[in-house]
């Protein structure tokens, strides 16, 4: 697993890049309601935070993985939490590999929980 920090590598675009740090009523074309988006965020953000034992104040957009001190075995166990929570599989690969801070990872995330919503 590949959580390195690399500032060489190009951050995916997605549509919750601007939802961390946004207003909850910014319209994002994901879902339909943009405060369940910005709620979705929040719900991730609390689960790294408990999950990896870290103070929810330091979980910040622009906070890196190594930062945080979030170790592979940290990165598992809160994907482990977020797929009980949210009742989804989540692949470690792709954009979640890449994930060098927490707005990244929370992208990927979001991303990937949206998409399964859209399924059901």
């Amino acid at each position: 697993m590949a959580l390195a920090d690399d500032k060489a590598a190009v951050e995916p675009k997605s549509a919750f890049s601007s939802l961390i740090a946004a207003d909850p009523d910014t319209e994002v074309n994901v879902t339909e309601n943009p405060k369940d988006k910005a709620k979705l965020v929040d719900e991730i953000i609390e689960v790294i935070a408990a999950e990896g034992m870290i103070d929810r104040s330091k979980v910040t957009p622009d906070a890196t993985i190594e930062s945080l001190d979030l170790k592979s075995v940290d990165i598992v166990m809160i994907l482990t939490a977020l797929e009980e929570k949210f009742n989804v599989y989540i692949p470690m690969d792709g954009s979640l590999q890449e994930a060098r801070d927490v707005k990244t990872l929370i992208d990927a995330i979001a991303d990937h929980i949206v998409k399964e919503r859209e399924k059901n």
